[in-house]
């Protein structure tokens, strides 16, 4: 009982320093205000944004992966492999989502993929960080 309480908590806890950390980027790059009039439906920015989001999110889960799992020669997620792709979902999220908040003109509500943005950049930094640290912690040399 005690376990279950401590998983649903940490849980609970991490979505909370997530939605902080997206409120935190939409209040830096100045888009955090509601649109006047709101957009209904799929936009090709919400498309493009949820797109990367998920990306994101591939990437913080293979980075968790590399740094939980031993290596082995059969697994695709526990080497050099895992953590390159983890690198480079991270780097891609960041760079896509920074883009997407830079040209974005309204705030949420606006069709502009704001939130999914921010969610991007904010699980993109997350990524990069992991795919870094199993680089370092395997000692794998990026041009190797």
């Amino acid at each position: 009982m005690k376990r279950t309480f401590a998983i649903i908590f940490a849980a609970v806890a991490a979505g909370a320093l997530f939605a902080a950390l997206v409120h935190a980027v939409l209040v830096a790059t100045h888009v955090s205000e509601p649109a006047a009039t709101t957009v209904y439906g799929l936009t090709p920015r919400r498309l493009w944004a949820t797109t990367v989001a998920g990306l994101a999110l591939v990437g913080v889960a293979t980075g968790g992966l590399v740094l939980a799992r031993p290596a082995s020669r059969f697994s695709t997620a526990c080497g050099r492999l895992g953590a390159i792709v983890t690198l480079a979902a991270g780097l891609i999220s960041v760079v896509t989502g920074g883009r997407l908040l830079a040209i974005a003109n309204g705030g949420p509500g606006s069709g502009n993929g704001v939130v999914g943005a921010a969610a991007a950049l904010v699980l993109g930094l997350i990524a990069t960080v992991l795919g870094v640290l199993a680089l370092v912690r395997r000692r794998i040399p990026l041009g190797a």
